[in-house]
């Protein structure tokens, strides 16, 4: 075999491989694509990771020191970077996660990951879940539009 025919064979090779990981050689193998569960056995590096091998974008939030909703939204949008005119408010956040992202072009998908949730007086059961209901909405939303969101989350 000539130089030239291996190194033109070796290119396509190089072609052919995909840029970006498949969900099956990460962490992620086995979970759904659109899904909001517990964060147990994954490490946020770990996940973190997958998302820049997946090519996703990765929001993380530590929410340890929130001891309120109006907290847990404010380091949200801290943390997430959301825009200025956030209302801080459950309707506010999904329409952040949801339609303004997805008329900013298309999106390779999402990990997201909530360390950490309140689980106090003042955060309690109702609002943990109406929290997470958000992030099962948007979830939903982009699962509508073929584009994996998966939220990680823990309690404090």
């Amino acid at each position: 075999m000539k130089r030239d025919q291996f190194l033109t064979l070796e290119k396509d090779a190089e072609m052919d491989m995909p840029l970006r990981k498949e969900a099956n050689d990460t962490p992620l193998k086995g979970v759904r694509t659109n899904i909001v569960q517990s964060i147990r056995a994954f490490r946020i590096q770990d996940l973190q990771d997958a998302a820049r091998s997946l090519g996703q974008h990765f929001l993380y939030a530590n929410l340890a020191s929130a001891q309120s909703k109006q907290d847990v939204l404010d380091l949200i949008a801290q943390q997430f970077t959301l825009p200025a005119h956030f209302g801080k408010n459950f309707d506010a956040l999904y329409d952040c996660m949801t339609d303004p992202v997805h008329k900013s072009g298309p999106q390779p998908g999402f990990i997201v990951v909530l360390e950490q949730i309140p689980a106090n007086v003042k955060f309690d059961k109702e609002a943990r879940e109406q929290l997470l209901d958000i992030f099962r909405d948007t979830a939903d939303y982009w699962a509508d539009r073929k584009i994996p969101f998966r939220c990680f989350y823990s309690f404090l």
